[in-house]
């Protein structure tokens, strides 16, 4: 056998130390020998002599310039040494000698996704199926540049067209199965990822994006399994440990959440997403050494472009209007990657009556729900049309019942995608949408992403700029958004006279108030009461409280009840501050009569800050119990002052703490003023435009028509 051949037999049957020798003994012999360079190149790569290769490559190429298939397999080398600028230079020389490799075309189209030319690469792999339409690799790649490019639909075609030509390509299957979520396919996704993992078991990346689509479904149980799947196999898959936190938070699981969302940060420390929900889960257990930690890092993740963060949890923290709105613009882009095609793209469609749509995911025994309810029975139906969208949980108690009944028309979407669901009010031909979630937990902006209104406004459920610029409007008050602050959001300010959100006096009265006995409150002494949710209490608050129990013998401060966890962590500061924790008493979750039965026990409710009690904080007000408020500088820390102007009691708002610590201690020193205070609170409730819900339903309806007019 000529020396060639057995170099050629040997490097086929695997033998490359053996192909090598002989080609370095040919060449030795005869340095011109072009096909002996380009043998002894290809054996020399095969045993990771890349370098060697290199060189090998060159002395062939000096022989024969333009030869396609060295050039070719020169730059296979230098793409795996990362030298892509010199790859991408050899497949160009190749391609102009061969312009028929598709090989050529598809490694060229990997180098230059691998060098960020994602539009480049998809051309080139759209040579190489032109070339050879059954190149399953190009199909898959070309629909992976296009995924990155959220040419989501596009892309899904492609990873049909590889799964068609083969149908065992795991990978393929599991990209496809992304795809469809990020197209809001949850469900067919579903199907392509347990096919993937049918075939590829053990890969962690397919079992994350699983996770997804089972989340995406509401099968959280499985979600969480799914996760944990990935990280038995790869213990520090970021995304994963990430995705595993949320659902464990919106289990109200938080220090499970926490440790999750902590190991993601260990093993990524630039995640965008794990900082923001373990500074969440830190304030919802009133874990404040930690709190300390997230709070010292808040402002510069916020000012980094990378970090993603919930704006919620940036209210909780005492962040600014200008850092508050950078919050969100970052948060809402992330979540509208890609904003779709408008539904309403100026069509005139003129109505009798102006068509206004509330969207919702708590038309329920919820505070959004129960403010609701009796502005939309009170709203006027000869000029107006009122129709409900609700996407939260089944319920069908009787505020479930009687919102429904307010409205003209009531939609439960929950089984429809975003885009069904903007499709819908599309064609329901609403005039204007008013967003009633903003960023809180049940949060759907892709509806309004796709603009099916002509005009989109948000209201109640969240206060600060959506930072979304489909939202075209906000509606507050002059005490939440003074104009100073106009230039933080992003919508149009439209200001209600008054205060932004409004009570009923024609509900029912607060039961009978049962005896402290019943509530495991002493018999004597001043309750000072703060029934807000656990993640609106700040450390710098707590200090004040925690003097004023210490300045008022006898005293308790009764508090909401929202996990054992986070009771022990209030009663473990309160014993740090010198303060007896018996001394805090925590009341359970209970119907809402009943709960607002509890507020005469109290004597005076304290608010929180930066982030107020707002309904809150209202019903304490119709349940006759004095709040005392210390101004904020953002929406969320003036709500107590608005209601408070509202209700006719200014002299409670503060200008900071030292003020809110001082007139505190002043009305538990001085049962006089406060039983005066009681008293023209519970006559103003009789006369206050903020317990008039039909008032307030004309005063926003005039918004409304100001809004249509332009």
């Amino acid at each position: 056998m000529d020396p060639l051949e057995r170099a050629i037999a040997a490097l086929q049957a695997g033998l490359t130390a053996e192909a090598e020798s002989i080609c370095l003994t040919i060449t030795a012999a005869d340095p011109a020998a072009f096909e002996a360079w380009h043998v002894l190149a290809f054996a020399q790569d095969a045993q990771g002599k890349s370098e060697v290769a290199l060189a090998s490559y060159g002395r062939a190429l000096v022989l024969r310039p333009g030869h396609a298939e060295t050039l070719f397999n020169r730059a296979n080398v230098l793409h795996r040494l990362g030298r892509l600028a010199a790859a991408l230079a050899d497949f160009d020389l190749a391609l102009i000698s061969q312009p028929d490799m598709a090989p050529a075309w598809y490694n060229r189209g990997n180098t230059l996704r691998a060098l960020d030319r994602g539009a480049e690469a998809i051309e080139s792999y759209d040579r190489a199926i032109g070339l050879k339409p059954a190149y399953a690799e190009a199909h898959f790649n070309r629909a992976v540049a296009l995924a990155a490019a959220d040419r989501h639909d596009e892309a899904l075609a492609g990873f049909d067209a590889t799964v068609k030509l083969r149908p065992d390509f795991a990978q393929a299957l599991g990209r496809r199965g992304a795809a469809l979520l990020v197209l809001d396919r949850a469900g067919e996704a579903l199907g392509s990822l347990e096919r993937a993992l049918s075939l590829q078991p053990g890969d962690a990346e397919t079992w994350n994006a699983y996770g997804r689509a089972l989340r995406a479904v509401g099968r959280w149980d499985e979600a969480l399994a799914a996760y944990d799947r990935a990280l038995a196999i790869s213990p520090t898959h970021a995304h994963a440990l990430t995705n595993r936190g949320n659902v464990l938070h919106v289990r109200a699981r938080y220090e499970e959440a926490l440790a999750s969302f902590e190991a993601a940060l260990a093993a990524a420390p630039d995640h965008p997403l794990a900082f923001g929900g373990a500074a969440d889960c830190v304030t919802r257990l009133c874990d404040w050494p930690r709190r300390a930690r997230y709070a010292a890092g808040m402002t510069a993740r916020i000012a980094d472009e990378s970090s993603i963060i919930a704006p919620l949890t940036a209210l909780a923290y005492p962040t600014d209007p200008d850092a508050q709105q950078r919050c969100a613009r970052k948060f809402t882009a992330n979540q509208i990657a890609r904003p779709p095609a408008p539904l309403w793209t100026g069509q005139h469609r003129p109505h009798a009556r102006l068509r206004i749509a509330y969207l919702s995911g708590d038309f329920r025994d919820h505070p959004v729900g129960r403010l609701m309810a009796s502005i939309l029975e009170a709203h006027d139906r000869d000029h107006f049309e009122i129709i409900g969208i609700s996407f939260g949980p089944e319920e069908d108690g009787e505020l479930a019942g009687r919102i429904a009944a307010a409205c003209d028309a009531f939609h439960d979407v929950r089984a429809l995608s975003d885009g069904e669901t903007a499709q819908l009010l599309f064609d329901l031909e609403v005039d204007i949408a008013v967003d009633l979630v903003g960023h809180t937990g049940l949060a759907r902006p892709g509806v309004l992403a796709r603009r099916p209104a002509p005009l989109q406004a948000a209201w109640l459920g969240f206060p600060g700029t959506m930072g979304a610029p489909f939202i075209d409007h906000i509606i507050a008050d002059e005490t939440v958004i003074p104009l100073a602050e106009r230039p933080f959001y992003d919508e149009a300010v439209v200001r209600l006279p008054g205060c932004y959100l409004a009570g009923d006096r024609a509900q029912p009265a607060p039961a009978e108030t049962p005896s402290r006995a019943e509530t495991g409150l002493p018999e004597t002494g001043f309750v000072f009461a703060c029934f807000n949710t656990a993640w609106k209490l700040s450390p710098e608050v707590f200090d004040v409280w925690m003097r004023l129990l210490a300045k008022t013998p006898g005293s308790v401060l009764w508090l909401h009840r929202d996990s054992s966890r986070a009771e022990e962590n209030l009663r473990r500061e309160a014993a740090g501050r010198g303060i007896d924790p018996q001394r805090l008493i925590f009341k359970d979750r209970i119907a809402f009569d009943r709960h607002l039965a509890l507020h005469g026990l109290a004597d005076l409710f304290l608010d929180t800050l930066p982030y107020n009690a707002h309904a809150t904080a209202l019903d304490a007000l119709w349940a006759g119990l004095p709040v005392l408020t210390c101004q904020g500088n953002t929406f969320a820390g003036r709500v107590g002052a608005s209601l408070l102007q509202a209700v006719g009691l200014p002299e409670l708002i503060t200008p900071d703490l030292a003020a809110y610590e001082a007139l505190a201690l002043k009305l538990a020193g001085d049962p006089g003023e406060l039983a005066a205070i009681r008293a023209r609170l519970a006559e103003n409730q009789q006369t206050s435009a903020l317990f008039d819900a039909g008032g307030f339903a004309q005063a926003l309806e005039a918004a409304y028509e100001a809004m249509w007019r332009g």
